[in-house]
């Protein structure tokens, strides 16, 4: 009666005893991972705490904390590009995801600027109101599009037979040192057919290089101009040596202050044989340029750096040794970053700057791997057909490499995708403009216009390289 009497409240109440699932339901349920905004909100404490989770305050500046984490998501999401094959979705997906999260910061950085303001009486008066810095302003969204490009320069590689991958332990032995394998031994080794690539395949992969060599030099710029506006750490400037001859070395020092002075001759004459040599000679020619600008700019204060050589003798050092880090920084464009760029993005506390520079970094990395790959498949076609020459019948040759490769009408370039002009007299014409302009002549050759020069990258203030380089004061206790 009493099990009744509960039946009937429980019917009265109009409550409902909530049956559970089956046992095999509830063991085939998958808890479902972090949601998007958990994420985010991890990535952004860990940006607010300076990577120190314990929250004692002994984190890194805010700068270098997002530096590192866009450093960090790249590493996670490129790897090293060994292969020339479109990024998976997953990892394409989480990169354009997390990577809009770090640069939303760039959002509100702002600066103050003049605007006239119409009020309700008709007087017009000047106010002051926030947008967005200028150099964020221009360069953010230009590297956005250079992100995109290389995303769709490697999905061009989707479903292309004509080159493969091996691993190089299935490799003879000279295969292993016709392609070089002691250099990228980790690198697979690329193998095209016993001919090489055909006449159209040779011509579009040569357009792909050219493409991807525009996006590198953009962003090369980028990265040059954000890093040269960052100003030079004081335990840099302390570490430097009194004269630039100390710092360059006799026989460099020489070599740079001759009155007949080469700098493809310098080059030459120096052992650049491997990156830890071009990195410890672009060290010392960056250490005796900012020597011999201080020198200059320091030339009516009474300084104990000594005064042998006279300030125009100086100033033409200067531009010599700016001449030559122009030249091996476009010469070998992979190289690590010097010690003064190092100390700059480990010193620097400008947000903005540490946006601008590890994006561009990173994209240029990026940029440079599929070049690496890109000539990884030219080499190998290259000694295909040496090969393939070499055993090929005497009377008979090979068929000759096109002067323009079909269906390259679709290819868009660095300059169209973002709609930047050339110059006023048309030597800044895209090599396949022709090809995207209908009313140009179609049998024009694309290869016959040079690559359009690249618009002037937005930065701050600073005009020439020295000044980029953070001021003319001196080191302390150097007076």
């Amino acid at each position: 009666m009493a099990a009744n009497a509960a039946s009937l409240d429980r019917r009265r109440s109009g409550s409902s005893v909530k049956e559970e699932p089956p046992a095999e339901e509830r063991a085939t349920t998958v808890p479902s991972g972090p949601s998007d905004m958990d994420i985010m909100k991890e990535k952004f404490a860990k940006l607010l705490l300076g990577e120190d989770m314990s929250g004692s305050g002994k984190g890194v500046p805010s700068a270098l904390a997002l530096s590192n984490a866009i450093t960090n998501l790249a590493a996670a999401c490129f790897g090293e590009q060994r292969k020339l094959e479109p990024m998976s979705p997953d990892r394409k997906g989480r990169w354009k995801k997390e990577v809009g999260w770090l640069l939303s910061v760039a959002d509100h950085i702002v600066e103050f600027v003049a605007k006239k303001q119409l009020l309700d009486n008709g007087v017009e008066m000047e106010v002051m109101c926030t947008q967005q810095r200028r150099d964020l302003q221009s360069n953010v969204p230009a590297l956005r599009k250079i992100d995109a490009m290389l995303l769709d320069y490697l999905d061009n590689f989707k479903d292309r037979n004509e080159f493969w991958y091996v691993k190089r332990d299935s490799c003879s032995e000279s295969e292993k040192e016709e392609a070089g394998s002691d250099e990228k031994w980790w690198i697979p080794m690329v193998k095209v057919p016993p001919n090489g690539l055909p006449p159209a395949s040779r011509a579009w992969i040569q357009h792909q290089k050219e493409l991807v060599n525009q996006v590198l030099k953009a962003a090369m710029a980028i990265n040059a101009n954000c890093l040269m506006e960052m100003a030079i750490p004081e335990s840099y400037l302390e570490s430097l040596p009194k004269n630039g001859r100390v710092s360059l070395g006799d026989a460099l020092y020489r070599n740079i202050t001759d009155v007949e002075f080469d700098p493809d001759e310098f080059l030459s004459s120096v052992d650049l044989t491997s990156e830890h040599k071009i990195c410890d000679l672009k060290d010392r020619i960056e250490a005796s340029v900012i020597i011999w600008n201080r020198k200059v700019h320091n030339k009516d204060n009474k300084s104990t750096w000594g005064s042998a050589v006279s300030q125009e003798k100086r100033e033409q050092f200067e531009d010599r040794a700016q001449t030559l880090l122009l030249i091996i920084k476009h010469r070998f464009p992979g190289i690590p970053q010097s010690t003064l760029d190092i100390a700059k993005i480990q010193e620097n506390r400008d947000v903005g700057f540490a946006i601008l520079e590890s994006y561009s970094r990173v994209l240029e990395s990026l940029a440079y791997n599929v070049m690496s790959r890109i000539e990884d498949v030219i080499v190998a076609d290259n000694l295909a057909r040496e090969k393939a020459k070499r055993d090929m019948p005497p009377g008979s040759e090979l068929a000759p490499t096109p002067q323009q490769a079909p269906d390259m009408a679709d290819s868009m370039t660095l300059l169209d995708f973002m709609g930047w002009n050339g110059d006023a007299d048309g030597r800044g014409e895209s090599p396949c403009a022709a090809d995207q302009d209908q009313d140009q002549d179609q049998d024009q050759d694309p290869d016959d216009g040079r690559l359009m020069k690249l618009p002037n990258i937005m930065t701050n203030l600073k005009n020439t390289y020295m000044d980029v380089l953070g001021g003319h004061r001196s080191p302390p206790g150097r007076h």
